[in-house]
């Protein structure tokens, strides 16, 4: 028998009706039979996942082997068993519960030929809600490492030179139940000649199942942080310290470590609570550099040196506190900005401020910390002013905050929620009108009441807030949320105009002010003018 180009290892457990579809993305690849090579392990599935395998090894003698075993608890020890068994030049790593673009191993393995990689990224796509890194494919290239995407893709759906696995006796830690591809994928990589990625084609299609039952989405805090620990420990000793180990490892501080800090947090018991945190820090304190914490966001660098500090009434009160109310307000301080976290200034954890401050950027943060408390119109005689009540979250130093109408859309640059930062040359409005400031007693923050006049003019402009944060203005439009607008008003006697508030499409506050009638050209014109002049009479 001609020696296949790419074996297919498929670890199996209990992945029935998703199973079929994988299996049939496989025998259906325009690689052609001839060249490929599949071996399943069933890893002590319950359903009928294994007769299903038997019922392809059946159809497909020369391709298939199958292989049954007593359940391992992981998918490590069966894609081990897989690779004794493969034959191919290259191997290539499939969740049985996943399948491939029909076109898949032939692209990369003519692509891997072509360009002598060792190791080939074939794009891979989320389906049913299930998330995949994205960054990564940007075009048909060679990365490394170094590459700041690389390290968030580091499952093992990966096309593998099975003469790199061999030579340096690659295999996956079984006695990891998750994330045991991750030292595999990463000394690979490290081991290759050449990494290459394909984005012009869809390989690979990554399902979360309708039950969630995904190995990632079982495991528990506790076995997750151990996972995470030896992957990173693996990767130290593999890399040694400086900017590329920190690249990797910056992943596993933004993914792993971050998750395991989130909502679900404070409701762990207390000994589990204190283990994880304890774990946690222990993991700061070995491999969290000072470039890692000075590029870490504000929210997950507190939540991290909290761990550290082994502070954990603490961190459970910072995550319960933002996941009730949002993120907590900053303090300004000249031209410093500060997350007023539990444990801020507080020498009882010892944790020095520069983990407080905010030295990335926050517009998202200020978004949800802005909010329309009132809105009224203020008519004296001839003239009109709109008067709102803002409550946004920062505290200190406020002196810079102006609020005013604004002309025009905010650009691209602007979040998910509407602000954005102001880039250098773009000047921030002047005050008009009035502004006052006080201390949020309840909530934190600043409660603003701003005056604004309204010029009798056409005009359709949002209301937003500007606010100086870390030697930066940050432009924040304010949302209704639902809260009553005042009723449309008529003001003015020789120039009548009406003005309206309301939210746009993006519940975003506009204040419209128009002529209640406008001159047209030709007999209306004439007579507009013929009746104005009479009335002057």
């Amino acid at each position: 028998m001609t020696r296949p180009d790419v074996t297919v290892v498929v670890a199996v457990y209990n992945t029935m009706p998703y199973l079929t579809e994988c299996l049939d993305s496989l025998v259906g690849q325009s690689i052609g039979l001839q060249r490929l090579q599949v071996v399943a392990v069933d890893d002590g599935s319950t359903d009928d996942s294994g007769k299903e395998l038997d019922r392809f090894a059946e159809r497909y003698p020369d391709v298939f082997t199958v292989v049954h075993q007593p359940n391992s608890g992981g998918p490590a020890a069966p894609s081990n068993r897989a690779l004794e068994l493969a034959t191919g030049r290259y191997v290539y790593f499939i969740g049985s519960d996943d399948h491939l673009g029909e076109e898949a191993l032939e692209r990369m393995v003519s692509y891997a030929d072509a360009h002598e990689s060792d190791v080939v990224i074939g794009k891979m796509v989320g389906t049913n809600g299930r998330y995949v890194h994205q960054k990564l494919y940007t075009g048909n290239r060679d990365v490394t490492l170094a590459d700041p995407d690389l390290p968030f893709t580091l499952s093992n759906t990966k096309l593998f030179r099975r003469e790199l696995v061999e030579q340096y006796g690659l295999r996956f830690p079984e006695d990891m139940p998750v994330g045991s591809d991750q030292p595999f994928t990463i000394e690979a990589c490290v081991r290759a000649r050449k990494i290459s990625v394909i984005s012009d084609y869809i390989c690979y299609y990554a399902v979360k199942r309708g039950d969630a039952s995904n190995i990632t989405y079982r495991a528990d805090h506790v076995a997750r942080l151990r996972c995470t620990g030896r992957i990173m420990e693996h990767t130290a000793a593999l890399i040694p310290a400086g900017p590329r180990r920190d690249a990797v490892l910056k992943r596993h501080f933004d993914w792993e470590l971050s998750k395991l800090l989130q909502k679900d947090f404070p409701a762990l018991d207390l000994a589990t609570r204190r283990e994880v945190s304890e774990g946690v820090g222990a993991l700061v304190d070995t491999y969290l550099t000072d470039g890692l914490r000075d590029g870490t966001g504000v929210k997950r660098r507190v939540r991290f040196g909290l761990a550290r500090s082994g502070a954990v009434g603490e961190l459970t009160r910072a995550i319960a506190d933002e996941t009730a109310h949002g993120a907590p307000p900053f303090l300004l301080e000249g031209e410093r900005a500060f997350a007023l976290y539990p444990g801020f200034r507080d020498p009882a954890v010892g944790l020095d401020e520069r983990w407080y401050e905010a030295t990335e950027s926050v517009s998202g943060r200020l978004s949800a910390g802005t909010r329309l408390r009132s809105a009224a119109w203020d008519q004296q005689g001839e003239e009109i002013s709109l008067v709102v009540g803002l409550r946004t979250g920062v505290t200190g130093d406020t002196s810079s905050a102006v609020v005013a109408l604004a002309q025009g859309a905010l650009p691209q640059s602007a979040d998910k929620a509407g602000a954005r930062k102001l880039p250098g040359d773009v000047p921030r409005p002047r005050r008009s009108g009035t502004l006052t400031a006080e201390a949020d007693e309840e909530g934190g923050g600043t409660l603003l009441t701003a005056r604004i006049p309204l010029a009798a003019a056409k005009s359709k402009r949002g209301l937003r807030l500007y606010v100086d944060v870390a030697g930066s203005t940050y432009e924040i439009p304010v949302r209704t949320d639902g809260l009553p607008m005042p009723l449309a008003r008529r003001w003015g006697s020789t120039n009548p105009h009406r003005v309206a508030a309301d939210p746009n499409t993006k519940g975003r506050l506009v204040i419209t002010t128009a002529p209640l009638w406008e001159p047209k050209s030709g007999v209306g014109a004439r007579l507009r003018r013929t009746l104005s002049r009479s009335k002057r009479k």
